[in-house]
């Protein structure tokens, strides 16, 4: 029987950061991929391509190569939280580089698992005029990314929302990557969708993680060392546009036109799908 390939495309999320096993980092997709197939002669040859610190633009240049070149049958692909916290944000650039990969992973005849994602801001606790402009970036994402799995047909999860993100046992210690319980909270999401659609035969993953929960004081710690480093190298950046944002932001909630900027968002995000919406038909038109 031949094996199963899954591929996993984008950021630390599916790289695993938050969810260590030895020296290295295991993640939400290398638990799924247990359950992808039952039988004792079935096996999934799990390919984990995520890096750190990726972007849209890394996974359709880089990534993406390498996972077509390996003739996979499953690919996820959760990525755009760091477009978000770079002073380059352009959803428009966003939405064309997803388009690319999720046409391709398509295109190849593979099954695409995507996600929308919660937005930073919120996980790190930022106050309200900081956080604002980077929900409203995360949400433009999360929009892009619900109409293009709609589009391609993908295994979408809502992962932007509900109780886990504010159950802090589900979170490792900088509030920003998911801890065991939270990959494990993943990992049995994506395989009750994909069981549901008779793409996944094997065993779920057990929820219950093996590793205590971080406590508070290794989120201080965690602050106190690795998160030093982490804000320092955004402020170099993203804090100073963020904090012109800020200003805008407040200006507009002192006027009370604050409902502008949502709708400037949402107006780039149509405008962003309409512009693929047009490349897509200018080929037939020719």
């Amino acid at each position: 029987m031949r094996p199963v390939r899954f591929v996993g495309l984008g950021d630390s999320l599916t790289e695993g950061v938050g969810d260590p096993v030895g020296a290295a980092w295991r993640g939400w997709a290398a638990l799924l991929a247990g359950g992808l197939i039952a039988g004792p002669d079935a096996t999934v040859e799990f390919t984990n391509l995520a890096v750190s610190g990726a972007q849209t633009r890394d996974v359709a240049e880089r990534q993406l190569p390498d996972a077509l070149a390996l003739r996979p049958d499953i690919v996820s692909v959760l990525v755009g939280v760091n477009d978000t916290l770079r002073c380059t944000f352009d959803i428009h650039a966003v939405a064309a580089r997803l388009d690319t990969v999720y046409g391709a992973v398509a295109e190849q005849g593979a099954v695409l698992l995507t996600a929308c994602l919660p937005d930073p801001g919120a996980m790190l606790g930022l106050p309200g005029a900081l956080a604002r402009p980077l929900a409203r970036r995360q949400r433009a994402v999360n929009a892009v990314v619900h109409a293009l799995s709609d589009r391609y047909g993908a295994v979408h999860l809502h992962a932007s929302e509900g109780a886990w993100l504010t159950d802090r046992a589900m979170w490792s210690a900088d509030r920003l990557h998911p801890g065991e319980r939270g990959h494990r909270q993943l990992a049995v999401r994506f395989h009750a969708l994909l069981a549901g659609a008779g793409l996944a035969t094997g065993p779920a993953p057990s929820p219950e993680p093996q590793s205590p929960v971080p406590t508070r004081s290794a989120g201080l710690w965690w602050l106190a060392t690795a998160g030093t480093g982490w804000v320092a190298r955004r402020c170099t950046d993203l804090v100073p546009q963020l904090l012109a944002l800020a200003v805008d932001e407040m200006r507009h909630r002192a006027r009370g036109t604050s409902a502008r900027l949502d709708l400037r968002a949402s107006a780039a995000v149509s405008a962003a799908l309409a512009a693929l919406s047009v490349s897509q038909r200018q080929p037939d038109a020719a």
